[in-house]
């Protein structure tokens, strides 16, 4: 892609339907598209591909390069790069996607009764552990926690001073998640 006047003279004439046009384009491009598609792919296969996806592409939208906003090789450079990266992404998003499959149950292992049979004993078992609070600790945690205040509203609410509310709260929890690991 060292010969620009010759890259943009046949771009315009392979817009304008020049078949033999692009196979000259293409001799002359090729070789540039495929190291840039290389060199962000590293991918001996891949980079092929998708620089045969860039060089199809280029010959379907020839029409639309426009020489005042830059050269020829430069819009040739760029497709390249934008179809490599975007290859890149979505090689990252496949690998991602089936880490997460791998990670979730199958739905054949999902009892969805079950699951709300075991969420309503859950209930049941906070319910019955946070009547064993003290009537402070029972009343800042259910502020704090199920009313979604803060330290500071909690206090107010309860007429107490706030490191005593966070005092109240982390003994409530302690002895919420002993109560709650007794009861496993």
């Amino acid at each position: 892609m060292t010969d620009t006047v010759s890259a943009a003279s046949l771009l315009t004439r392979s817009a304008s339907g020049e078949d033999e046009a692009f196979t000259e384009l293409y001799d002359l491009v090729s070789p540039r598209v495929y190291g840039i598609c290389l060199r962000v792919l590293r991918d001996r296969a891949q980079a092929e591909e998708v620089a045969q996806e860039v060089l199809v592409e280029i010959w379907r939208t020839a029409s639309r390069y426009d020489d005042r906003l830059g050269s020829a090789t430069s819009w040739i450079a760029t497709i390249a790069h934008r179809r490599a990266v975007d290859r890149v992404r979505a090689s990252q998003a496949d690998r991602d996607r089936e880490r997460r499959a791998a990670a979730e149950p199958p739905e054949s292992l999902m009892d969805p009764v079950g699951d709300a049979a075991a969420q309503r004993i859950e209930h049941r078992q906070v319910r019955r552990c946070l009547k064993a609070l003290t009537d402070l600790q029972h009343r800042a945690v259910t502020l704090a926690y199920y009313g979604g205040y803060t330290y500071r509203q909690v206090a107010a609410l309860l007429d107490t001073a706030v490191p005593t509310v966070k005092t109240r709260i982390r003994d409530g929890l302690g002895k919420l998640r002993d109560c709650l690991e007794a009861s496993r």
